[in-house]
């Protein structure tokens, strides 16, 4: 789950990172006391969406103008017109594709003195099991161009469970960021806020993207980006309280009411497997024969009649699905349960689409009855690679 910069930046502030002020506009009458309340001279105005890039963006209508999703204003009066222009708008970044996402949400904050800029995230390694920082001299910039262009720049290191954050983590990125005196000591004491804080909440990543030291001599998260293990966030009601549908999928939000694991795709063959390698290996043989998946959908191991069904009608329910490509190989679940889902989510949304079923392992003479029995015209395979085949020739028209 993702969170919008400002929730990031008021869930940090908690820790006693060092954040700047700012005020949120969730509706548009909200920018008339921001100006006044951050005081100025200098303010800016960030837009609020799930994606990156923002300030490189262009907004698609006109009236928003090409000034990209963050700009800044020297006045009241050019606070409150990039406030008019931005407020919903469509953002087009690098990161939301052509479509691009429509601004809900602004972000007001107090201008500050810039002297450098770095670059500093904290994610799951899950080659040591550990949670790893990556700093880099480099902030500002894309951090994937870094790593391709100036690797030698990108400082990384994971920290022991047992442990947590120590001193020594502190000066390590004192020391790859060329810091020395006071903002060494600023450093250590951020490290261990930070770590604190991806700990507490059961975050997968914190990125911050530019940590910067001001003129004043004080570092400042100037930016922050943060995403949330969706399997902790039972522990954490204040966080799932920040969650906006708006920025998701309306397909993956049905998804994960019914604990199903979806994420809608470009192509057009929708597919229903169980197991994320299965799931995987469904989608690189479609694309082997010349199509692309609609979705990566893993309805689990334990799923029930029920979870079935839904997951039969998320699929359908996407417009760009031509065809539906089932895959299941039966341990845990049963294939006859499969059967019961895909025919009851039939029976309830129709077929409209060439639909191909493959069934494996346990029950599977009962599901593959279910399915002949139902009077649907389905296409039934022995193995994937012949349902892969099947699925395509369909979808091509023969």
């Amino acid at each position: 789950m993702n969170i919008h910069e400002y929730q990031a930046k008021a869930l940090l502030r908690e820790f006693g990172v060092p954040v700047s002020r700012g005020v949120a506009i969730i509706k548009l009458s909200d920018a008339d006391t921001a100006a006044e309340e951050l005081g100025g001279p200098i303010w800016v105005v960030k837009s609020q969406i799930h994606a990156g890039g923002r300030g490189k963006g262009k907004f698609k209508e006109a009236s928003a103008g090409d000034k990209g999703g963050v700009r800044i204003a020297k006045s009241a009066a050019e606070l409150n017109a990039f406030v008019k222009q931005m407020f919903g708008a469509t953002l087009v970044t690098e990161q939301t594709g052509p479509a691009g996402k429509q601004v809900n949400r602004l972000y007001i904050e107090e201008g500050s003195d810039i002297d450098k800029e770095f670059y500093l995230s904290i994610l799951v390694d899950r080659e040591t099991s550990k949670v790893s920082f990556v700093v880099s001299t480099e902030g500002g910039v894309n951090i994937e161009e870094v790593a391709h262009k100036t690797p030698e720049k990108i400082v990384s290191f994971s920290v022991d469970p047992a442990t947590g954050a120590m001193g020594h983590h502190g000066r390590t990125v004192a020391k790859a960021l060329n810091l020395t005196g006071g903002l060494a000591k600023q450093a250590e004491k951020l490290v261990a806020q930070l770590y604190s804080a991806f700990v507490a909440k059961d975050m997968a990543m914190l990125e911050i993207n530019p940590l910067v030291i001001t003129k004043q001599g004080e570092l400042r998260v100037l930016d922050a980006k943060v995403s949330f293990d969706d399997n902790a966030l039972y522990r954490h009601p204040d966080v799932v309280a920040l969650r906006d549908e708006t920025e998701e999928d309306g397909k993956e939000i049905e998804a994960s009411r019914f604990d199903l694991n979806y994420i809608a795709l470009d192509g057009t063959i929708g597919c229903m497997v169980n197991g994320a390698g299965l799931a995987m290996a469904t989608m690189d043989i479609i694309k082997l024969y010349g199509m692309a998946p609609a979705n990566f959908l893993d309805v689990g191991g334990g799923a029930d009649k029920t979870k079935v069904t839904a997951a039969f009608k998320i699929i359908t329910a996407d417009p760009n699905v031509k065809g539906i490509l089932v895959n299941i190989f039966g341990g845990i679940m049963r294939c006859d349960i499969i059967a019961e889902g895909v025919v009851a989510a039939v029976k309830d949304v129709g077929l409209k689409v060439p639909l191909v079923v493959r069934l494996e392992g346990t029950n599977v003479e009962a599901g593959k009855k279910i399915i002949e029995d139902s009077g649907f015209n389905v296409l039934t395979a022995d193995h994937l690679d012949d349902a892969a085949q099947k699925i395509v020739k369909a979808v091509k028209g023969g």
